[in-house]
Formats: C-alpha cells, structure tokens, sequence
C-alpha cells in the first residue's frame, strides 16, 4: 500500500476534512495509486452520498460540469473534488461506497469497479492504467 510523495499528501488532506465513514469513497485514479498500481495523481475524486455529499458542499464551491451532466464540489486548488456520480458511464453509487475496501484508514472503491469505469471513460491515460491493472492482477496471482 503506497502512501509517499504526493499521494501521502492528498490521502492526509482528505482523511482531514473527517467525511462521514461509510458515505464517500476514492475513485479515479485514486484506488491504483493506494495500491502502488500508479506512483502518482495530481488530485483525488471521491464520490459521496448523504451526509458526506453535505459535507464536501460545506468545504467548496458547487462547480455545474454542463458537459458531462453532473455536479462536484473541488477543494484545495482541485486537489480533491467531490461528486455525487461521475461523467462517465452508469454506476450504483450505493454499491461503489459499500463494497469499497478500507487501506490506510480510507475507503477505496474496488479494482472492478475502477477497470469498468476506466474501460468506459476510454481515455488514453485509460487504457495505460488498465494495462498496469492487468499486471498489477497477474503479479497478485
């Protein structure tokens, strides 16, 4: 489990802001980085419902992405940014934060659920982390 460099920072940022346990997990990026899949991210997405939604709305500004349909609160100059459902694909929001797996004292959505996601968002950063995915899983096995 990684927590150096930048992602200590981001991981000790966000457990700062003291979200309601069982309401918000990271997802992203944020997940591969934990688990040493990635060495780095510039921010971490975490998505929330409830009172850890509350929370995030208390801690920066509503931010309306019209492209992408949705809502986010960004904190600390976009270091975290908080959403309620993300701009890619249909996810249950209520599975994502209920299955996810406690490392370093904060929830992270599970690898399945982050290939699914990183295999509709398609993007090219994408498609490198679902190659390290791949071998991260087959080094596991």
């Amino acid at each position: 489990m990684s927590e150096d460099g930048h992602g200590a920072e981001l991981f000790e940022l966000l457990r700062s802001m003291k979200l309601p346990t069982g309401h918000y997990a990271v997802f992203g990026s944020g997940p591969l980085l934990v688990r040493g899949i990635i060495e780095s991210v510039n921010d971490l997405d975490v998505i929330c419902r409830g009172p850890a939604w509350s929370r995030a709305c208390e801690l920066g500004p509503l931010v309306d992405l019209h492209q992408e349909e949705v809502q986010i609160v960004r904190t600390h100059d976009g270091a975290i940014t908080f959403g309620t459902s993300w701009g890619y694909g249909s996810f249950d929001l209520t599975e994502l934060i209920d299955t996810a797996d406690l490392i370093l004292d904060l929830p992270f959505v599970r690898l399945e659920h982050v290939i699914e996601y990183k295999r509709v968002a398609n993007r090219p950063k994408d498609q490198a982390h679902l190659d390290l995915i791949e071998q991260y899983l087959e080094a596991e096995n």
